[in-house]
């Protein structure tokens, strides 16, 4: 649905729900064009308020909680116009709050909170200026509308089931491409999904990052990007946080190590990034691959359906 929204100089939020996790939306504004991402239709905390056009009309910033100073900034001049409409998004699933401009699924700002959840959207305009907004609310972000609607109707946690009908599916890909309905696991510049590959006689658990075409896997202490693999396809599970080999009963075994111990899909923040990897109890620990290397991560979020 497109709603259109008037906002005057008063620094007031005006809130609309959201339930896919994804805003996209024009802004027609001299300057300070405010986002708020909430759990209720007002401010508190937990929140995120995205700045477009502060500081001179000259960056956008996020900031969690009302608190200063910010947690990301990024310079864009002639941020906002008060003659044309500009186009930004923001997405906050999977861990990651992502704010773009356009069509450029690429973000300029990310920053990372595994636990944040927002069910509303507020637009603001204030410093002088006034602003016209057209707001796609049920945009589902990059990625399958399915996926989000499917996210959108459960909340995270040991008490979330599959989806109806539907189970854990491995779906042969190559060279970056990914199926509709794949599991997405992360974010790294672009969405991530949940894959694995074949490396020296292992099936190992790892990330496909699709422009990069390949799906990288830790093995070895190094980072392996392999073009031929399987992507998870067909199910809707949930992230549970683990430490150690404390690994849930109901984690899908994804893999196995070249002793053929099992492995499982895991993900862990690194360098504000959620990056997904494999999980190998007896070594208590989930390997993440990330800048040619292999990471061990004593506490992680486990795959379970």
């Amino acid at each position: 649905m497109v709603l259109e929204i008037q906002t005057e100089d008063k620094l007031e939020y005006k809130f609309v729900p959201n339930t896919t996790q994804a805003v996209k939306f024009k802004v027609k504004a001299t300057n300070d064009a405010h986002v708020a991402l909430t759990q209720e239709p007002q401010e508190g905390t937990p929140m995120y308020e995205i700045f477009f056009g502060g500081w001179g009309n000259a960056k956008i910033a996020i900031r969690k909680n009302r608190e200063k100073p910010e947690v990301v900034t990024q310079d864009l001049p002639n941020t906002l116009s008060g003659d044309m409409f500009k186009d930004f998004w923001i997405t906050w699933y999977d861990g990651t709050v992502a704010v773009g401009v356009g069509e450029n699924a690429t973000p300029l700002l990310v920053w990372s909170d595994p636990t944040f959840r927002a069910l509303f959207v507020g637009v603001r305009t204030g410093w002088g200026a006034t602003g016209s907004w057209i707001i796609e609310d049920n945009w589902p972000g990059w990625r399958s509308p399915q996926a989000a609607f499917l996210q959108s109707a459960n909340e995270p946690g040991w008490n979330v089931p599959s989806t109806p009908g539907t189970a854990p599916t491995w779906v042969p890909c190559t060279g970056g491409t990914v199926p509709p309905d794949a599991v997405a696991g992360g974010f790294d510049q672009e969405q991530l999904y949940v894959g694995r590959a074949h490396h020296c006689g292992a099936l190992l658990p790892g990330k496909v990052h699709p422009s990069h075409g390949v799906c990288y896997v830790a093995w070895g202490g190094s980072e392996h990007g392999i073009p031929e693999y399987e992507v998870l396809c067909g199910c809707q599970p949930s992230w549970v946080p683990a430490t150690s080999d404390q690994v849930p009963p109901s984690a899908l075994p994804a893999g196995q190590s070249e002793d053929n111990e099992p492995l499982y899909v895991g993900r862990a923040q690194h360098d504000d990034k959620m990056v997904v990897g494999k999980v190998q109890k007896s070594h208590s620990v989930c390997y993440i691959s990330y800048a040619g290397l292999e990471i061990p991560k004593e506490e992680y979020e486990v795959l379970v359906v």
